[in-house]
C-alpha cells in the first residue's frame, strides 16, 4: 500500500454510473469442523445479509451469491428467505469454483449498471456441512463418492489445486523458505490486524463466534520449516505443506452495490467498480488464472499497478502468491497489507467477497488510499479480478 495522497475525484466523467459497494460484511472465518461447524450455508450468509440491508434506507432488488460445495439448489434464494428479505426479492446462485464470490459481484455490478438499484452480493461456504457426492452405481460397482466435481476434462488434466500448486512453485522457481517466509508474514500481518480491531466493523457475528478462528500468533518461517510436503514428497520437488497453504472454511461475505443515482442520494463513501475481468488459463495451472485478470482489469479501468493503494490477492497457497506476484512484476510485501487467505482462512464460494470486503474496510473504513484490487485463481484455470475506487 503506498498511501500517497491523491485529489478525490467523484462522479467525473470517466466513472459516472458505475456501480459502486456501499456496504460490505462478513462472519468470521471458521476452520472446517470448528465454531461454525454445525451452520448450514445458508445460515451462514443470511445474518450477513440482513446487515447489509438493515444498513442501507432503499430497498434490496435482487441478491446474487457464490457457492462451490453447498447442497445444489439455489442456495441464493434460500439465504435470502433465511435472513428475512421480502420474498418478493430474486436470488441467483452462481459457481466459478474458489472465485464464485468475486464473480457474483461481477455478475451483480452488471445487474446495477443495467437497472438501477440495491443489489447484494456475495459467497458463502460451508466446508464443515458440505454434502456428500457420489457417482452412481451399476450393476458391477457401488456408488462412488468424490468431494468435488471436475475442474476440467481428463483428456485436458485436472489436477487437485494442491498438487497444482505444488507444481507450479516449481515451474516459477519458487523456494519453500520463500513460500514460509510469506505464509508466516501473512499470519503476523492478520494478528496483529485483529488485535487491533482491525477485522471488527466488518464482521457480523454468527452466534457467540465473532472473531477468525484461524490466524496464530508466533507462527514463524523457522516453526513451518518443520512441516512435510503435502502432496509431493521433498525428493521429488514438493514444498507445500499444511503451513504454507490455505485452511478448510467455513464463511460468508457480502456487499451491497448500487446505482451512481441511488449512491448520491445515500451520500455514503463507497467504492466505485471501475473495472472487473475473467480470463481463463492452462487447467493444469490454475492457481496463474488471476494473473491475465488482473492485467485485463488494470488496462480497463486505465491504472497500472504503481497506482493501487490496497492491493488482495487470494492467499490459496503461498507458492501459487508468489508465482502470480512474479508474473506480475509486483512486490509481495505490497499483497494482503493485513493478512490473507493463508491466516484468515479460505471457505472457498465466500473467498472472493472476502477481498472485497476487505478492501472496503481499508480503502473507505480507514480512509486509506484511493485505488484497490481484488483478484483470485478458480480451479480449471479461470481468474476473476476487480478493480475499485474510493469515492465519497
Amino acid at each position: 500500500m503506498s498511501g500517497r495522497p491523491r485529489p478525490e475525484v467523484a462522479g467525473s466523467g470517466r466513472t459516472a454510473g458505475r456501480p459502486v459497494v456501499v456496504a460490505a460484511y462478513r462472519t468470521p472465518l471458521g476452520t472446517a469442523g470448528g465454531k461454525l461447524a454445525s451452520v448450514q450455508a445458508p445460515d451462514l450468509a443470511a445474518p450477513v445479509l440482513a446487515a447489509l440491508a438493515d444498513a442501507l434506507p432503499e430497498p434490496v432488488r435482487e441478491v446474487v451469491l457464490g457457492n462451490c460445495m453447498g447442497p445444489g439448489g439455489d442456495l441464493a434464494r434460500v439465504a435470502s428467505l433465511t435472513a428475512g428479505l421480502p420474498v418478493e426479492v430474486p436470488a441467483l446462485t452462481v459457481d466459478r469454483q474458489c472465485a464464485s464470490g468475486l464473480a457474483a459481484i461481477d455478475v451483480a455490478a452488471g445487474l446495477v449498471a443495467g437497472r438501477g438499484g440495491v443489489v447484494l452480493a456475495g459467497g458463502i461456504e460451508s466446508a464443515s456441512t458440505a454434502p456428500w457426492r457420489f457417482w452412481p452405481g451399476t450393476s458391477e460397482r457401488p456408488p462412488q463418492r468424490y468431494e468435488r466435481a471436475p475442474f476440467a476434462p481428463e483428456s485436458v488434466g485436472d489436477p487437485d489445486m494442491g498438487l497444482a500448486a505444488d507444481v507450479l512453485a516449481e515451474k516459477a522457481g519458487i523456494p519453500r523458505s520463500r513460500q514460509d517466509a510469506y505464509a508466516a508474514r501473512s499470519h503476523a500481518r492478520a494478528v496483529a490486524t485483529r488485535d487491533a480491531g482491525g477485522f471488527d466493523a466488518e464482521i457480523v457475528p454468527v452466534g457467540p463466534v465473532h472473531r477468525d478462528e484461524r490466524p496464530r500468533a508466533g507462527l514463524t518461517e523457522q516453526r513451518l520449516a518443520r512441516l512435510r510436503p503435502a502432496y509431493r514428497p521433498a525428493a521429488d520437488g514438493g514444498t507445500v505443506t499444511a503451513g504454507n497453504a490455505c485452511g478448510i472454511n467455513d464463511g460468508a461475505a457480502a456487499v451491497a452495490l448500487v446505482d451512481d443515482e441511488t449512491h448520491r442520494r445515500l451520500g455514503v463513501p463507497g467504492l466505485r467498480v471501475l473495472a472487473t475481468a475473467t480470463a481463463g488459463v492452462e487447467p493444469n495451472l490454475p492457481g496463474l488464472g488471476l494473473v491475465p485478470a488482473v492485467q485485463q482489469a488494470l488496462v480497463l479501468a486505465g491504472l497500472t499497478l504503481g497506482d493501487l493503494d490496497v492491493i488482495e490477492l487470494n492467499e490459496a497457497f503461498a507458492g501459487q502468491v508468489l508465482a502470480c506476484c512474479d508474473a506480475l512484476a509486483l512486490d509481495p510485501d505490497r499483497v494482503c497489507g493485513q493478512g490473507g487467505a493463508l491466516a484468515l482462512g479460505h471457505p472457498w464460494g465466500a473467498s472472493g467477497a472476502v477481498l472485497v470486503v476487505r478492501l472496503f474496510s481499508q480503502l473507505v473504513r480507514a480512509d486509506y488510499g484511493r485505488y484497490g484490487l481484488a483478484a483470485i485463481a478458480a480451479g480449471g484455470g479461470q481468474g476473476v479480478a476487480m478493480v475499485v475506487e474510493r469515492c465519497r
